[in-house]
Formats: structure tokens, sequence, C-alpha cells
């Protein structure tokens, strides 16, 4: 079977006094059946490609299925008189939401069976499920096709109805009002940004709904959330670089909003609320990792800020949770994730210790004031997730739930994980995470994945996946770079790979696949590169600087058009990007993102294996990127490398929904880098 040959429609594009040409531009017509031709021949080339392993692609997801706990919940969180828990049943794909009356003893009540919502649907997500504070009302959201466009529901749970009251093009959140009558809801615009706040009065018909606030400005996007203590309801709008908040009482909605502090240009905050104070996270006056601020609630502008916790210059502050006697940090310093509890009366702190090389801990649901007991999270690269409680005052451990991981084969003792150091072409320090069997050697001979993203500040910690173990245990090594563009070394090393400095992003991901080779941790015919969307652009820009450093490469999602998308306003998500890639409407931007853009930079040369996957509905990066990303690969490579193209004609950006259906994707991932390694 030949590889598909797409068509070319000659597309000339002018911007600056220079001109690109396009000739797959074409494909960008999403009802062109000329378009879902092309993108089932590449489906079936890729089942051709990968016919000889279908039986590797079975064993892989039977493998990777049976690690799962079939019958999983979630622990427990107490909340407003109830317990509230997540769970599945054997065989089935999504969960289903239940609580359950002052204790654990009393009888469950199904809130929500996603399952049966489900029946029917090739996609299905739930978008948020929220309680009103009365406990007899449901809202839960739905999205059928991908796009992260979803459909706002009410259910009475007392009577099990369904009320009529439907509110179509939402992100999926409701806040309620205190008083259960009223909900607040995001809108979307066509190019899918959020950029309305409505309030919804239930019972009511949606064309009665009363506009809150609008933003205008395309480059930012609206939130609604509700703080902790209940009391207030706050609408935040926000850029890459630009917080702007406003609030109003829960208990009336008719009020009018007040802000905490106008837009101002690169200031950044976010606010929680107990008794009489906003406590606030900000960089204001030059605090590049953060800071904690106080202010009154009746007074709440910047020029009545006071430092709570002062900004250090090597610790990010990423989150804190407040008590009535302790005030709880996450930090990072150097990388890892910290978790640093303060006295309120004493002003005493310690951290809570932990010992991995590598590891992400993070504080977990804590819906209470009035306790000594925090819950946080912890997992590592040999650790699966697990939720602990601390007890504050005594300074005791205890593990309330590990995640499962069946099958009979995994051992943590089995597994080393370690971090290591590469230095950059500038001379920084790029920290690697890895991990591995115990019996696999480092050599030339071996193969690493080597995983990467670099952008939004995102930072990619070091956790555990039971899905990996199907490739550790086939002899693999899995890498992490922290790279530039993330967050993982501060807030610099985020500001420092963006913009006009995103090629640091590629260039430490390149650096650090020639130091694991340096160090002979494997070798250019056993190094393997994987990123997702922003990640995908990462490794599409890699190969075309060095093709040589890799026998494979994995894009999921790939952000590769960048240009093109850049200049075209229309598509989701553009306007809000152009904090983080610059505005290619501007020359020096547009200029920038040319040299760097893995579709503008394909040239006649050779290439690693490749395996690019996208989902037609994607509404984050279009699935036109990655399939002209393909056809113009396959009309300018010069080798006989594989190249292979999946779309997924039923999802958007995350993939096939439900619990199995995803394994199959990484089935195919894993059977691809195992065909071109020879490992199977």
């Amino acid at each position: 079977m030949n590889a598909p040959n797409a068509k070319k429609i000659e597309k000339l594009l002018e911007i600056h006094s220079d001109q690109r040409n396009d000739p797959y531009f074409w494909m960008n017509e999403r009802e062109n059946p000329d378009v879902v031709k092309y993108l089932e021949e590449e489906n079936a080339y890729t089942d051709f490609v990968m016919k000889d392993t279908e039986d590797l692609q079975n064993e892989l997801y039977e493998e990777m299925k049976s690690r799962y706990k079939k019958d999983d919940e979630s622990l427990p969180y107490f909340f407003n008189q109830y317990w509230y828990i997540v769970r599945y049943e054997d065989g089935k794909e999504y969960p289903i939401f239940s609580r359950k009356l002052q204790t654990l003893d009393n009888e469950e009540e199904i809130l929500l069976d996603a399952n049966v919502l489900a029946e029917g649907h090739d996609y299905f997500d739930i978008g948020s499920i929220s309680i009103s504070v009365s406990n007899d009302i449901l809202s839960f959201s739905t999205d059928l096709v991908g796009r992260r466009i979803y459909k706002i529901f009410f259910k009475n749970l007392k009577t099990g109805e369904i009320y009529k009251d439907e509110i179509q093009n939402t992100t999926g959140k409701a806040v309620w009002s205190n008083d259960s009558n009223y909900v607040f809801y995001i809108r979307k615009d066509e190019s899918l940004r959020a950029f309305q706040i409505h309030r919804h009065e239930l019972g009511t018909a949606t064309e009665k709904d009363v506009l809150i606030f609008h933003e205008e400005d395309e480059t930012f996007d609206v939130n609604v959330y509700k703080t902790k203590t209940l009391d207030y309801i706050f609408i935040s709008s926000s850029s890459t670089n630009e917080d702007e908040h406003r609030f109003i009482p829960s208990n009336d909605v008719f009020a009018a909003w007040t802000i905490i502090q106008p837009r101002t240009e690169d200031l950044e905050y976010s606010i929680e609320h107990y008794q009489d104070d906003f406590y606030i996270v900000t960089n204001a006056d030059d605090a590049t990792n953060f800071k904690i601020v106080k202010t009154k609630v009746d007074n709440p502008s910047i020029e009545n800020w006071v430092d709570f916790v002062p900004h250090r210059e090597n610790v990010l502050l990423e989150g804190f949770e407040i008590f009535n006697d302790y005030f709880v940090l996450e930090e990072r310093e150097r990388g890892l994730l910290q978790i640093k509890i303060i006295e309120s009366k004493t002003g005493d702190s310690h951290y809570l210790p932990f010992s991995d090389p590598t590891y992400t801990a993070y504080i977990g649901t804590n819906m209470e004031f009035d306790t000594k007991k925090l819950r946080f999270g912890y997992t590592s690269l040999t650790k699966p997730s697990s939720t602990f409680e601390y007890d504050m005052k005594e300074k005791t451990t205890k593990l309330l739930k590990e995640q499962d991981v069946l099958g009979g084969n995994f051992f943590k003792e089995n597994y080393t994980s370690e971090r290591i150091w590469a230095t950059a072409r500038d001379g920084k320090q790029v920290p690697i995470s890895l991990v591995y069997h115990q019996d696999t050697p480092k050599s030339e001979n071996t193969p690493l994945l080597l995983y990467g993203y670099g952008s939004y500040g995102h930072t990619v910690d070091a956790s555990f996946s039971s899905t990996r173990l199907s490739l550790l245990d086939r002899g693999y090594i899995f890498a992490i770079a922290h790279i530039r563009g993330g967050e993982y070394l501060g807030r610099e090393w985020y500001e420092d790979g963006k913009m006009l400095q995103k090629k640091n992003t590629f260039f430490d991901f390149i650096d650090a696949a020639k130091y694991l080779i340096s160090e002979n941790y494997t070798s250019p015919k056993h190094l393997y590169a994987m990123g997702g969307s922003a990640g995908g652009l990462l490794v599409g820009a890699v190969m075309n600087y060095n093709p040589e450093l890799f026998n494979g490469i994995v894009a999921q999602v790939p952000f590769v058009d960048v240009v093109t998308t850049m200049l075209d306003d229309t598509i989701p998500l553009t306007t809000g990007e152009y904090d983080e890639w610059g505005n290619p409407n501007e020359k020096e931007y547009y200029d920038y993102m040319k040299s760097y853009s893995p579709y503008d930079n394909i040239q006649a040369k050779n290439y690693p294996n490749i395996l690019i996957t996208t989902g037609f509905h994607d509404s984050q990066v279009q699935y036109w990127e990655p399939a002209k990303w393909t056809a113009k690969l396959r009309e300018l490579k010069t080798d006989d490398n594989i190249l292979i193209f999946k779309t997924d004609m039923s999802s958007g950006h995350g993939g096939a929904s439900g619990r199995f259906e995803s394994l199959k994707e990484i089935a195919l991932e894993y059977a691809f880098l195992l065909k071109i390694n020879d490992k199977w």
C-alpha cells in the first residue's frame, strides 16, 4: 500500500512583504469531503504500516488495562453535611458520582451515572458537577464531541427530575449563589474564548439570563469561582501576564461588583478569603517568584496590600491553604515541590520530608478550616499516586489511599529513578528526571524515550504512570527534560523560554538529548522523543534542527503551523496566546516565529521515524496543522523511515474519552516505538 499523496493547491500568504506558499492550506476546510477522504486514507495507511503489531497492540492494551482496579473509587471527602465519592464499576468506562449523608456507613445516593449518559455516543465527557448550597440540586455539564464546548443541565436530587433549563456553549462550570436560586456560568465566543459571565435563575428560560460581565479584550479569558469560605463569588479576567478580579457576597447576587485591583501591565494576582481578609498571591513589586499579601475585605485595593509571605529569589510560590491555626505553603525550590507548615500563632514552621530524588507533592482537597489535619498528595516515577493525612500538631503522617497497580508484576523496588543535570549551550543547567527497571543497563543499545513540553509555565513533574510500566518492563528508560518555558526552576525559567527566547526551549531539549548520549544512557539509534500539543511543537522543531539525534518521534496533537495559526484570530485561543509566542502581525515576532515553526522549516533531508496523532474535533490545535505537516513531510523527506498519521475522527484535544479507550492510543504509540526499535 502506497502512502497517501495529498493534492496541492497553491495558496500565497503575504505579510510584512514576505510571501509563503502553503499548498496544503485547503485542509482547513472541515466540511470538505476531500479533507475527510485524506484523513481516512492516512488512517488506513497507518493501519497498514502497523498491521504486523496488531497482536502487540492488543497485548499492550490488555496489559495496561489489567493494572487498573476495575471497581476503583476516589478517597471520600466531606463537605456541607455529605461525604462525596467518585467511583467506577467493573467493565464500565465512565465514573459514577455519589454521596453519603453525614457518615460513610449511611446509604449511598447516586448523583450521576456518566455511563448511562454516555450510551450511544462515540465521545462523552463530563465537564464539571456542582451541588447547590441547599444540597438538593445538581448542575452538570457534558461535551459529546471533544471540542470542550459544554452544555449545562440541572437535576433535582430529591425527585431525579432533569430540569428543562439547558445552557448551551459554555465552559461547563456553574457557580451557585448561597440561596441556591441562581448560578453563574461562562460563555464561549466563536473562537471558543471564555468571554462572558451570565447569571441564570433556576426554572427560567435561558433567554432571560443576565449578562454580568463581558470581556472585550480578546487577549483575556474570564472565569467565575467561589472562595473556600463560600462567602464571596469572584469573576477573574486574565491574560498571560495580567489579572483583574471583582467580587460580590454569595448571599447577594444583585450586589454591585467590587474590583480588587484594576488590570495593570504585568501585574498578576489570585485571591482566597479568610475571616476579614483576602489573601493574595501576586508578583507585585517585582516579586518574580510571587509572594502573599493580606488586605481587608472592605478596602482591598493594592495600596492596602501588606506582605504576609515575602518574595524569595530562589523559591517559587505555587499555592497555599488556610486553616484556623495553620498556614500551608506549596513551594518549589531547585525544581522540587515542597510543603511548608506554618503555625499561625507562633510563626514556627517546618517542611514535610520527601526522600525521592525526583517527585511530585501537592496540597490536596481540604474543605475545612477548623482542623489540624492536612491532606496532601505525593507521587514519584517509582511510587504510585498516594493521598496522605498529616497531623500538623503531632507531626505524624497517615496513608489514606494509594493508587492500586494490579497485574502482579509491579514492585516499587524493581525500579530506579534519578535526577541529573545537562549543561545547555548557554551554560544553563537543565534538569532531567529518569526512571528505568533495575535490570535495564545504561548503554548505547538501551532505548530511551525523552519527553518534554516547555510552554505556558506548565511544569511536567515526575509522577507515576502505570501504563509506562509496559515500556520500562521492556527495557526502556523514560526521561523528562525540564526545559525552559516551564516553571520547574522558577518564574525566570518560564520567561527565558517564551516569546523571543522560545528557541531556548528547543535547544534545552536537544542539549539534554546530547548529554544523555554522551553519558551512555543511550545512542541516536535508540533515542526517541515524545511531546503533545505545545510539546508537539517542541519535537517538531527539534527534529528540524537535529533529526540525526533520534530514531523516532511521537508527536501528539502537535502545534506545528505556528505562523499561520497565530495570524488567524478566528482560530480558538490565538489572541490569548500573543503573550506566549508573540504577535506575528508585528514583524519582529513574525520573523522569529517563522525561523522555528516546524511546518515552515521542513527541508529535503532525512528525518526520524514519525508517528503523528490528532483529533478531528480538536479545539486547541486544529486537526489541519498535523495533517498539513504530515503531507509536507511526505513531500520533502528523503529517507525511507516510517511516517504515519492517525486521526481520531470522534475526539478532540484530549483524545478518546473513557477510562480504557484512551489506552488504545497509548498502545499504538508504544507499539510504534517497539516496532522501530526491534524490541518486540
